[in-house]
């Protein structure tokens, strides 16, 4: 294996974080083929994106996920200062009524940013027709060589009803649906009070069938709800 300084080290593996299902080794090899030993920080900012979609290893990963991951290369750094990120408000079970827990992936600050197999943590939100709080941040946990990282990614999400990603793989979403969320994709982001005020007139209004058994209306007055918004 070929020796990396640090930097370099450290640009590969976000560059791996963002590919999602891509391990370090696979990229690692798939770059050195590309621009060929030593490799160094100058190498890595000369990779095209053109040049990336022909390595093996990449063939079946989306182009977004591959720009952000060419972005790492070439110098962008996750934000991971905990003055960087929003500050948490305490939350006490039933303190909002009629709320649902709401987990947003993200990569910086407040944005829905992040990809959910790779993303830096996730944004835990309270939202409620007349009130957004957030109650929590959760950063996934090092996977070990007999783990599964979407199943623990959708464990450590297990009490949320809704997940906000600008992308998520099939086998992925089949995990996160069986921990009891509904995910949605929101491929261009955004910032996360923006995209939680747009779900907080749905449930203020007429929400669909799979939102208000998550608000927890009763089967007769999803109906009381159809008929208003008809009427």
């Amino acid at each position: 294996m070929t020796n990396l300084s640090d930097d370099v080290a450290l640009k590969i593996a976000l560059a791996a974080r963002a590919l999602a299902d891509v391990e370090v080794g696979d990229l690692l090899e798939g770059i050195l083929m590309l621009v060929g030993e030593p490799l160094t920080l100058a190498k890595l900012k000369k990779i095209r994106l053109g040049k990336l979609k022909q390595l093996e290893c990449l063939a079946d990963v989306e182009e977004v996920h591959l720009r952000e991951a060419l972005a790492f290369l070439k110098g962008r750094t996750i934000q991971t200062e905990s003055a960087s990120l929003p500050r948490i408000h305490a939350y006490t079970k039933g303190a909002m009524p009629g709320s649902i827990r709401v987990a947003c992936a993200s990569n910086s600050g407040e944005q829905i940013d992040g990809h959910f197999g790779s993303c830096a943590r996730f944004l835990i939100y309270q939202v409620a027709s007349d009130e957004i709080r957030l109650v929590d941040i959760r950063s996934p946990r090092s996977v070990g060589e007999d783990e599964d990282k979407n199943t623990l990614r959708a464990a450590l999400l297990n009490d949320c009803q809704v997940l906000y990603t600008i992308s998520i793989g099939g086998p992925a979403a089949a995990k996160v649906v069986r921990a009891g969320l509904h995910p949605i994709k929101l491929p261009a982001g955004g910032h996360a009070l923006a995209v939680l005020e747009r779900l907080q007139g749905i449930l203020a209004g007429s929400p669909p069938p799979w939102l208000a058994k998550v608000m927890g209306i009763e089967p007769e007055d999803r109906v009381r709800f159809k008929e208003q918004s008809l009427a």
